[in-house]
């Protein structure tokens, strides 16, 4: 895959593991994921993945909605992070690529995670965080109040100018068609949901449906999802 990049707008700030099978309904086998996704022109089934969200970032502690716009990583997503390299680090990750979102709080996150690694990673647009227009910067809870969401999912159709989950789902379909090597993937929550949303074969884009979580690794693989944490 070629290196890609896309201009991302700034805002001023500039033990043991313990796999959990995670119960998600409608879970395919590897053949009907990879019929699922060739009905999309996909040529391959990417199994496994392991899929990050990026580390807690100031914005998020504020309750700020964050979409194409970029706030720095707490302590806490420093450590969420730091967790992740630990998670990381426990599995054979001898062939796997490993692909970012370019945007800077999912860089931060990659550069700690992928720490030791020894191989490079790329960037790819795909993976970076639903677009969210005009609500991007704006607090979580105004809106909703304002808006009469019945959660903060309700926000990203909402939103004037933004994205839109259908179009994040088509978005995330045409990277996963190009997908043909086990990867470590960096992106966002939302985006982190849809593309598991995806492989999992579940159709629509209900992405509330998908746990979420930050300082975890998603492993993706048959069908099946994983979630890998310390401790617990």
């Amino acid at each position: 895959m070629v290196e890609r990049f896309v201009h991302i707008e700034d805002v001023r700030s500039s033990n043991l593991l313990s796999p959990t099978i995670l119960p998600i309904e409608a879970a395919f086998c590897a053949r009907d994921l990879k019929q699922h996704l060739r009905k999309n022109h996909a040529d391959a089934c990417p199994s496994p993945l392991y899929i990050l969200r990026h580390g807690e970032t100031t914005w998020n502690a504020e309750g700020r909605l964050q979409g194409h716009f970029d706030a720095p990583l707490t302590k806490k997503g420093i450590a969420q992070a730091q967790a992740q390299r630990r998670i990381l680090g426990a599995r054979d990750l001898s062939g796997f690529r490993a692909i970012s979102s370019p945007q800077k709080r999912a860089l931060a996150t990659a550069a700690i995670a992928l720490e030791g690694w020894g191989g490079d990673f790329t960037t790819d647009p795909a993976l970076t965080e639903v677009g969210l227009g005009t609500f991007a910067g704006q607090d979580r809870r105004t809106l909703m109040d304002h808006h009469g969401a019945e959660d903060g999912f309700d926000l990203y159709d909402l939103a004037p100018e933004g994205e839109g989950l259908a179009a994040l789902r088509i978005r995330c379909e045409s990277f996963l068609t190009q997908m043909n090597v086990p990867a470590v993937l960096v992106t966002h929550g939302i985006t982190s949901r849809m593309l598991r949303l995806i492989l999992l074969g579940i159709e629509g884009h209900d992405v509330r449906r998908m746990p979420g979580g930050q300082g975890v690794v998603f492993q993706v693989e048959n069908g099946q999802q994983t979630l890998l944490s310390e401790g617990a």
